[in-house]
C-alpha cells in the first residue's frame, strides 16, 4: 500500500506539469511569456502562480519545457513531410503565426550559452540535431549533383540554420520580413551546383 501512493502523486503530479507545459505554450504563442503570461496560465491551469514551479525548477525550467513541446508539435503538424532541406519553409511559416514562441526562441537561445543554464543543453543537442538532419539531405542531394559540392554538407548546413534565425530574428523587429520567402530563396541561391547561373 505504501508503494501505491506514492506512484499515484508522482502520476497526477506529472499529469498537472504536461498539463502546464500545455497551456503555457498555447498562452505564449500568442501572448508572449513577459508580464502577465505566468499569471493567465496558471488561471487557466486552476492553481496560484507560485503553484507553477513547484512542478519546475524555476521559470527558465518551464520556458525549455514549453520550447520543447513546441519542436514535438512541429513535428506533429510536418507529420510525414519531408525531412531536412524541404521542411524548413514550413516550420518558417509555422513560426510567424506564433511571435511569442518565435520571441522566446530566441530570447532564449541569445542567454543560453552558459553550461549552467537551464536551457544550455536543449539548444547545444537542437542545434546539433538540426545540423546533422540538414547535412544528410545536403550530403544524399550532393550524392546526386544536385546542389553545390565545393563545400561541405556540414558547413552548408550551418550557414542554413544561421540564415534561418538571422531572418528569424529580423522579423521580430519588421514583421514584413517574410522569412520562409527568404529562406526559400537563401536555399536555392546557397546550394545551387557553381554554374547554374543562380549564384
Amino acid at each position: 500500500m505504501s508503494t501505491v501512493k506514492p506512484r499515484g502523486r508522482y502520476a497526477k503530479g506529472a499529469e498537472r506539469r504536461e498539463q502546464i507545459i500545455q497551456t503555457a505554450t498555447d498562452v505564449f504563442a500568442t501572448e508572449g511569456f513577459e508580464g502577465t503570461a505566468l499569471k493567465r496560465v496558471a488561471e487557466q491551469v486552476g492553481v496560484k502562480e507560485a503553484t507553477l514551479f513547484h512542478y519546475f525548477s524555476g521559470k527558465q525550467e518551464l520556458l525549455t519545457a514549453v520550447l520543447a513541446e513546441r519542436d514535438r508539435r512541429g513535428r506533429e503538424l510536418e507529420g510525414a513531410a519531408e525531412p531536412g532541406l524541404p521542411g524548413l519553409v514550413p516550420v518558417a511559416e509555422r513560426n510567424m503565426q506564433e511571435p511569442g514562441l518565435t520571441t522566446l526562441y530566441a530570447v532564449a537561445s541569445a542567454t543560453a550559452n552558459d553550461p549552467g543554464h537551464a536551457s544550455h543543453t536543449y539548444f547545444q543537442s537542437r542545434y546539433s540535431e538540426l545540423v546533422e538532419e540538414l547535412g544528410q539531405d545536403i550530403r544524399r542531394r550532393q550524392g546526386a549533383n544536385e546542389v553545390r559540392t565545393d563545400a561541405s554538407a556540414e558547413s552548408l548546413a550551418r550557414l542554413v540554420i544561421a540564415a534561418f534565425d538571422g531572418l528569424q530574428l529580423q522579423w521580430l523587429y519588421d514583421k514584413n520580413v517574410d522569412i520562409a520567402a527568404g529562406l526559400g530563396e537563401l536555399v536555392e541561391v546557397l546550394l545551387a551546383p557553381p554554374g547554374t547561373g543562380a549564384e
